[in-house]
């Protein structure tokens, strides 16, 4: 019976495991960006037209929890903000409104994967089109692309136009 040395074994072992670390590595994360998601996300640019919009009715107390959130965000109290906006969600689970928010939110903690699920949410459950349309894919844009799937957020980014549709001329 032929036997392999104990030094050759030690070497493909290590080799075996230096290639299965090198797989297991992650793209480097991309630094965020100086902008805010208000100022790429919240803030529609000046050159796109409004278009049709849809808002459902809200329930008074997710109104004030969205509100209390909003205050929470102004004074950089991310945490409590997200906890609010949970709150509100469990009286409202459906509400694309609080679960953009709440991606918003997630990407300001830099909770990218976060911040992609919950916009992506957003969108299954609420309009097709308008302003919230193009958060949702705003935001999944910009995490996609903190996360380092550059084609992926390509692929989101064209999804952005078909948001905006004009609404019909009035007589």
């Amino acid at each position: 019976m032929n036997r392999l040395p104990t030094p050759f074994l030690k070497t493909v072992f290590i080799a075996l495991l230096a290639c299965m670390l090198a797989a297991c590595a992650t793209p480097p994360r991309a630094p965020v960006e100086d902008d805010t998601v208000a100022e790429r996300v919240r803030a529609p640019a000046p050159e796109e037209p409004r278009g049709l919009q849809i808002r459902p009715l809200r329930n008074p107390a997710v109104t004030e929890l969205t509100e209390a959130a909003r205050q929470a965000e102004d004074e950089d109290d991310l945490e409590r903000a997200a906890l609010l906006l949970e709150r509100a969600l469990r009286i409202e689970p459906r509400d694309p409104e609080l679960l953009q928010h709440l991606a918003e939110v997630s990407f300001n903690q830099q909770d990218w994967e976060q911040a992609e699920s919950h916009a992506s949410r957003s969108f299954d459950v609420g309009p097709r089109v308008g302003e919230l349309c193009r958060r949702n894919w705003q935001t999944i844009v910009m995490a996609r692309e903190q996360m380092g799937y550059r084609h992926s957020a390509e692929l989101a980014r064209e999804r952005l136009d078909a948001c905006r549709v004009e609404p019909p001329p009035r007589f």
